[in-house]
Formats: C-alpha cells, structure tokens, sequence
C-alpha cells in the first residue's frame, strides 16, 4: 500500500506539473499570436488567389495555421477577400493578381462577388493573370475577369454548359422497407423527393431548369462580354462539343494561350519588368491579410454586420449554424446598442427548422423598429433562410443567389417492417390515449394523425406567407403563387419581388449607411471573434476530430455521415429547408 500511494503521488505530481507547463505553453503562444507584428510584403508584390480555397462568410482565426509545413496562412473571409482586393488597388506595393483557376471551390454568389472586386481592381492599371493546369467552369466564371487566360499545353478548359443531379433513395428506402412519411405544403417542396421519388417530379424539373439556365446564362453573357465574344457563339461551343483540348481553347478565344508554370512566371516577370528567371514577390492573400488593417475607421458610429451561415436550427449551435438562442441574442445586442445605426444581415442559408427560424424573424422585426436593418443574400438564402430575411427594410442579392423556396415539410419514418423483416425486431407498447405515441418510427401514422400533421405544416405555411406578404407589402394571393416552394435566382427573385437590388455585401453596407444618415461609421462584426485559448481549443478539437474520422471513413464517407447526420435532425421537425443541396456541375 505505501508503494502505490508513492507511485500514485508522483504520477499526480507529474500530471500537475505537465498542466501547468502546457498551460504555459499555450499562453506563450497565444501571446505570440496575438502579437501585433505584421509580415512585410516588400516591394512588387504579385498577389495568389487560389480558387481552389473556400472563402467562407465568417472566418474564426486558427492559430495553428501558421504554423503548417508549407507556412500557409487562414484563408481570409469572402468579405475580407473583397476588402483585401479594394485595398490592394490602393497599395503602390502589389502590382497585380495571380489567378490559380484550376477549380473553384466557392459558390457562384461568392464567386460573384470576388469577380466584382477583380474588375474593380482592374480600374487601376495593375495586371490580372489566371492560369490553371485545367480549368473548370467555375474557376473560368472569375479567371475570364483576367487580362490573360492561359492553361498548361496537355491541360485545357471544361466548356460543356451547366448540369444538377439529384440522388434518389425512394427505391433502396422500399428495398429495406422503410418508408419515409412525409408531410409538406408547396407544390414545388421538393426537399423530400429524394425520399419519396425515383426521378424528378415534373415542378422541380421545371424550376430546375429555370434556375439553372438562370446561372449559365449569366456565365455566358459574362464570358461574352469579358472576351469581347457572342453569347450565341459560345454556348455552340458548348452544344456542339468543339473544346474537347486546350488547343481548341485558344482557337474560339476563350483563352489566350498555352503555357507551362516556368513560362507563365516569365509572363509575370515581364509584366513586372524583370529579367527572366527572376524570382517573383508572390503574396498569397492570407499572408496579405496579417499585413494590412482593414476597417481602420475611429469613428464613435457603427454599422452592425450579422452573419447568418449554415442551417437553421434551435436552441444553440455551433459555429456552421445560425442557431435561434444564439442569434437572437446577436440582433438583440445589436438593436441595443445605441452606437449600432443600422443592421446589416448577411444570410447564407438553405434554412432549416420553422420554429427557430419564426425565432430570429422576431428579432428582425423588433431591430427594424429601431433602425434600419438591410439583408445581403449569399449563395443561398432559401426556405428559413429567406423567412429570417424577408421584413428587413431591404433585401440584396446576388444575381446567382439561390433563393425563396417558400414552403415547409415534415418527415416521420417508419422503419416497422424494416426492424421486424430485415433484422427480426419488433416492439410493444402500453399508452394513455391514441396519440400519445404519436411519431414514433416503430409503426404507421393514422389517417387521423396524418390529418392532424398536415394541418400543422399548412398552418405554418400560411404563417411562412404571412410573414413574406407582410415584409415585402404584396396580396397573399400573389405570395402563394411566388411561393409554394420554388426556388429562383437573385435576378428572378427581383423580378417576382423577393428581393429589392442585386448587389453585394459591400453594397448592402452602403445602403444601410445611407438608410441611417451616417456618413462616417465603423463596421462591427458578430458573431465576435473567440479569444486566442477559445480558438486554440475550439480549432484542435475540431480538426483534430474531423481528421480522425475522414483518416477512418474517407472524404465521401464522412460527407455521406454528415449528410445522414443532417437528415436524423430534420425528423419530426417541421422544416422551411432549400430542396436539396444545390450542386452545378
């Protein structure tokens, strides 16, 4: 016994000293993060834009980054990245842009808006190069921003026009005998046709064509005009199949030229008036981005920026969610701040549970009473995502934002035969009443449960309308014949009334200034950044958990598990969610 309570004494002992040197450490470190020293850029500087990053709408700091091998730094934020870009044509230090387009893994709102900001940039003189060893459709919808365009000899340039799969589960549900049960209002609801379908139905092929035609009509008008080209003429390229090699790229002019890496960086060297073979200054912007300061403004008024990213849910969330408790306690914040003028609400959301999202229109409305509030619209702000949206005084979008889907569904499985059938299970139970079971996955809905559950998800329907007839001022009758579900673009949601301007973040800001009367302002962004152990802790239990399970499953794998995750959230609660995850190809 007096050798154990030694050893367990010098291994407590241990254990302590090690905490307090880890403690130590962490906050050496946090120090040095926190360290005001900023990199220097030097002189012809050629900024990297890497489209193969994602930029997301709200970036938390990951302290480790720089401490990677290769030295990288935290992608910036979108609207960081526009910032970045407006500063950079201000600075006498770069003298222009390094476009690596091979995949572009934003969005077409997102892209929309770092497209924007390029031909911004461009007014000053400074070059725009973009290359990619081959280049998508959507790394070419910004690299035709560019002055030169060039692809690797053996690479060449996806030109096929725009295609939408959707993935249909209704035959292996019935193989398993599993059936979904789905309530919904809105013809064009398709979020369950998946799960009760084995093709589209004929609303959603309809509105998926419209929307898509939408988004690559953009692009060639786009393309078109950035290449001195006819819109006609390239969408033949696309029908007839005519750009099957990179040499074909340069024949119909869609790109200026054929190069690999050492020769392209002696195009660099020459715009920079160098001798070839010199090595180039390149910055990619995440380094640029500790160099600078951005929102540098003393003034005592401010604009209240909101984001509003990931899926709707209730109660509290994490840091990809827009979950109630937690953003009601943001616009609250904001609307009480008497040096908040104005709330801009950036939404970025395929929407989610109705409750949590009838949550967050509440304090929409209670901000709007107060100051003026302004919604910038993502990639998508559909179904709950344009619920949180639609009283604010005024709504922004991106010609290419996904939005509407105005409609609701609920889904209660039942998977009886398939415990009973496949694995041999079966349950019993004992209740007070007919329905207090009512939902359980072990057995059928009645007829009289069904009635009373489509009742619930029509009257919540008519309070999504309600909602939208009375922000955007229109006849009920004419929302339900704009709602039922459909989903459009910016550019059509303008059209049926949806949305007010199209525009970006940037826009919406000024707008929201303007609205306040202010004209010298400070922007104030939530959700507010966690302090340097918040995000120490917070980014190694994240990346160290998604590293495990993609190390064990594999990338699609861990995608399909998060997909399933998302789907076992969504059951038994009434959903305003976008259809389907929409994906271009």
């Amino acid at each position: 016994m007096k050798s154990f309570f030694k050893i367990f004494f010098a291994s407590l002992l241990a254990l302590i000293v090690f905490s307090i040197l880890g403690v130590m450490v962490l906050i050496g470190f946090a120090a040095s993060a926190s360290s005001s020293d900023k990199p220097v850029i030097g002189s012809d500087a050629v900024l990297v834009l890497d489209l193969s990053k994602p930029f997301k709408e709200r970036v938390q700091e990951n302290p480790f980054a720089s401490l990677t091998t290769d030295g990288d730094f935290e992608t910036p934020s979108l609207f960081d990245m526009v910032r970045l870009i407006e500063h950079a044509k201000q600075d006498a230090n770069v003298k222009g842009i390094y476009i690596l387009a091979s995949d572009n893994a934003n969005g077409f709102g997102a892209s929309e808006e770092i497209r924007k900001a390029l031909l911004d940039f461009r007014k000053s003189k400074k070059f725009v190069v973009a290359y990619g060893e081959t280049i998508s459709q959507k790394g070419y919808a910004i690299a035709s921003v560019a002055q030169k365009i060039f692809v690797h000899p053996q690479g060449g340039l996806e030109w096929a026009g725009f295609s939408s799969n959707l993935v249909f589960l209704k035959g292996m549900l019935d193989k398993l005998e599993i059936k979904p049960q789905i309530i919904y209002a809105g013809k064009f609801k398709s979020a369950t046709e998946p799960l009760r379908e084995t093709q589209m139905t004929d609303a959603n092929r309809l509105q998926t064509s419209v929307w898509l035609g939408d988004l690559y009509n953009q692009f060639l008008y786009q393309t078109a005009a950035a290449r001195n080209l006819d819109t006609a003429q390239i969408r033949a390229l696309a029908v007839e199949g005519k750009i099957q090699t990179a040499a074909d790229a340069v024949k119909y002019n869609l790109i200026d030229g054929l190069k690999y890496d050492d020769q392209i960086k002696n195009e660099i060297t020459g715009r920079l008036n160098l001798p070839v073979n010199s090595k180039i200054n390149f910055v990619y912007f995440g380094e640029y981005a500790k160099s600078v300061t951005l929102n540098e403004s003393s003034a005592s008024e401010k604009i209240a920026i909101i984001y509003a990213s990931g899926d709707i849910v209730g109660g509290t969330g994490t840091d990809e969610q827009v979950a109630s408790d937690d953003y009601k306690e943001l616009i609250r914040k904001a609307r009480l701040d008497k040096s908040v003028k104005a709330i801009v609400l950036r939404v970025n959301s395929p929407g989610g549970s109705a409750l949590a999202s009838d949550v967050i229109w509440r304090e929409v409305s209670l901000a709007k009473k107060e100051k003026p509030v302004v919604v910038s619209m993502g990639d998508v702000a559909a179904s709950g995502g344009y619920y949180i949206a639609c009283n604010a005084n005024k709504v922004f979008a991106n010609a290419s934002t996904i939005t509407g889907s105005i409609g609701v569904f609920s889904i209660f499985p039942n998977i009886e035969s398939f415990l009973k059938n496949k694995i041999g299970i079966t349950t019993d139970r004992v209740k007070t009443g007919p329905y207090a079971d009512m939902g359980s996955m072990d057995r059928a809905l009645t007829e009289p449960e069904k009635r009373f559950l489509q009742a619930s998800t029509d009257s919540i329907y008519n309070t999504f309308k309600t909602r939208v007839s009375e922000g955007r001022k229109k006849d009920m009758v004419y929302v339900d014949s704009i709602a039922q579900g459909r989903v459009w673009t910016g550019t059509r949601g303008m059209s049926v009334g949806l949305v007010d301007e199209i525009g970006t973040l940037s826009d919406a800001i000024k707008a929201a200034a303007a609205m306040a009367k202010v004209k010298s302002y400070k922007l104030k962004e939530y959700p507010e950044k966690k302090n340097i152990l918040e995000q120490l802790f917070n980014n190694y239990k994240r990346t160290v958990s998604i590293q495990l399970m993609e190390t064990e499953l594999g990338a699609e794998q861990l995608l399909m598990m998060q997909q399933v995750k998302k789907v076992k959230a969504m059951v038994g609660v009434p959903q305003a969610k976008l259809p389907y995850t929409v994906t271009v190809h």
